[in-house]
């Protein structure tokens, strides 16, 4: 059955003059009075690129503020490995990110899954690189770089958020992962930048947790204002 047979099987289903005129020109004028241009979004890839730069005018902000501690002990292998594998896994948690807020866009990898292999990689890169095996202070020293690479994370959640709040997520908390694990990735870099502390199993542990910390802290917030949503709507 081709378009023609299909209108004319249309128009003999319907009979003639059996909705009003005046009524349809009605219903479309008040179509008419609600509809107004949509400024549409920038590509993903300037969307993309906007939190990236956002991340690291943080990471780098917080770390030239307390210090440049980390970076100034570096070797340069430990320079070029450690900062090339953050900013691979930040342009793809960005683009991942991006990718959660517009619907139908294509995906290149799940946020939790993601989050699970840029952590791991990470431990892989710093047991690698960081032969210290002290474990002085490893308690108040660590609880202190985690914390401190969560409030660099919180900027960086709220700046992506305005970038990305004209999309739309299909699933809040994936996009809340996303999100948070860009926030993340800027923790520590600005700890790799700022922390003097080359203990293995700090660097391992607690520099690395503040992706998956921030990750799941994005998660959780996103779920929250799923929650309320839904209530809300229910009381309606």
């Amino acid at each position: 059955m081709n378009d023609k047979e299909i209108d004319q099987a249309l128009n003999q289903a319907t009979p003639a003059g059996a909705v009003d005129r005046a009524l349809l020109d009605r219903i479309a004028a008040n179509l008419r009075a609600d509809l107004s241009p949509v400024r549409p979004l920038p590509s993903v890839w300037v969307l993309a690129s906007a939190l990236i730069l956002s991340s690291a005018a943080v990471a780098f902000g917080d770390a030239a503020y307390h210090g440049l501690f980390g970076i100034a002990r570096m070797s340069i292998v430990r320079i070029g490995v450690i900062f090339t594998a953050l900013a691979i896994l930040s342009l793809l948690a960005a683009r991942v990110s991006v990718g959660e807020m517009i619907p139908g866009s294509r995906r290149l990898v799940q946020p939790g899954t993601l989050l699970a292999a840029g952590s791991l990689m990470l431990v892989v890169i710093f047991d690698a690189l960081f032969n210290d095996p002290s474990m002085e202070r490893f308690l108040p020293a660590g609880v202190a770089c985690l914390v401190a690479g969560l409030v660099c994370a919180l900027p960086v959640g709220l700046a992506s958020w305005l970038i990305l709040r004209r999309g739309f997520a299909v699933n809040r908390v994936q996009a809340g992962l996303a999100v948070g694990t860009v926030a993340g990735l800027a923790g520590v870099i600005m700890l790799e930048l700022h922390c003097p502390n080359f203990h293995t199993m700090h660097v391992v542990v607690w520099h690395t947790a503040v992706i998956p910390a921030a990750g799941l802290a994005g998660a959780a917030v996103a779920q929250a204002f799923r929650t309320k949503r839904s209530a809300a709507e229910l009381m309606q």
